[in-house]
């Protein structure tokens, strides 16, 4: 029951923000000439794009492939996929794409892989993760000064704060990999300062289970140790799947025509979006997303920069929306024939 509310509340929430961003990025605008102005876009850059979210999917169903060889589990590389699409299709739908990697544990409990191993997999995708995001903002703020001041002066302040999340996230979850220990018990005394202070219930559940949480956390620094070579692969895998995203607005540039402006700049734009938004409370970023393209992507299309934001987020998170949602359904369906299978399996034998 509890679940079902939760559901609800998410799908609700997840209606609101687009009503609310469909409002706000189109109100007071012409909607007939954006219309025409999509019109004129060439799909054969377009379907590209479509091939670069897949690609993007796909990189993450790779790494947990390939990770799971080194626990010695050998799983074919579609099943590995609909694990993909589940969890991005959650992350969509769901406030800091928290609902993802659940139901992604939830799904490879069906193929009988361990929750220990299916955490520790999943913990290093999001570290890598968002590590890749980590080192593309700083190596703005680092090299990019010219470009900072060229494109992002208006929405500074945003980036820094997004960027400072993110660096804090990657420390806090590197402290606690590598400093498990240490880590426990500073969670331990803000747990209880916040009881005492009535913020929060006693509960000995949720001591419990902070305690099995750090549990994984050790597994993970164990496995950091043993396969160094694996993580460095993973990391440039990341690096390949997270650009080949930020790479679909550059398709977009492409649609309509246009030049003047590097592939590099159009393809950091991108990426410095993700780099803000990627932290907030928000599904997908929605809303904070299309503001900030809006307002930095000016200098690179113009007049077209409307149409180029609905093409380039119709692309880069509805495509994958709805691409991922469409392997979830697989993915629902296929578990449900192989359970029916093994029911069907075992009556057969108990009539034998």
């Amino acid at each position: 029951m509890q679940g079902k509310k939760k559901v609800i509340g998410n799908t609700v929430f997840l209606f609101a923000v687009f009503a609310l961003t469909v409002y706000g990025v189109f109100h007071g605008e012409d909607l007939g000439e954006m219309l025409k102005a999509l019109k004129r876009a060439d799909v054969r850059w377009l379907i590209p794009g479509v091939f670069l979210v897949m690609f993007f999917i796909w990189g993450e169903s790779i790494i947990i492939w390939y990770m799971m060889r080194s626990f010695h589990i050998y799983l074919k590389k579609r099943i590995c996929f609909l694990f993909s699409s589940v969890g991005f299709f959650f992350s969509c739908i769901t406030p800091s794409a928290t609902g993802g990697q659940p139901m992604q544990v939830y799904y490879m409990n069906k193929e009988k892989i361990p929750v220990p191993v299916a955490a520790v997999v999943l913990m290093i995708v999001t570290i890598t993760y968002k590590l890749v995001l980590v080192v593309t903002g700083l190596g703005i703020v680092v090299f990019g000064q010219g470009f900072l001041h060229r494109y992002l002066e208006e929405i500074l302040p945003v980036f820094y704060l997004g960027l400072l999340l993110n660096v804090f996230c990657v420390s806090f979850m590197t402290v606690l990999v590598f400093h498990p220990v240490l880590a426990e018990g500073i969670l331990l005394k803000g747990m209880e300062w916040m009881e005492r202070l009535h913020l929060l219930k006693r509960r000995e559940t949720r001591r419990i289970k902070l305690q099995n949480s750090m549990q994984v956390y050790r597994e993970t620094a164990a496995y950091l140790k043993e396969h160094r070579k694996v993580i460095v692969s993973v990391i440039v895998i990341t690096f390949v799947q997270r650009f080949a995203l930020f790479a679909v607005t550059y398709m977009v540039y492409l649609a309509f025509g246009l030049s003047g402006t590097d592939r590099k700049d159009v393809v950091l734009l991108q990426a410095v979006i993700s780099v803000s938004v990627d932290m907030l409370p928000l599904p997908g970023g929605m809303g904070i997303s299309e503001s900030l393209f809006l307002k930095i992507f000016v200098p690179v299309f113009a007049s077209l920069t409307l149409p180029a934001m609905v093409l380039s987020r119709g692309l880069g998170y509805y495509s994958q929306l709805l691409i991922s949602a469409l392997f979830t359904i697989v993915a629902q369906i296929y578990y449900m024939l192989k359970e029916q299978k093994r029911h069907d399996v075992i009556k057969r034998i108990e009539n034998v």
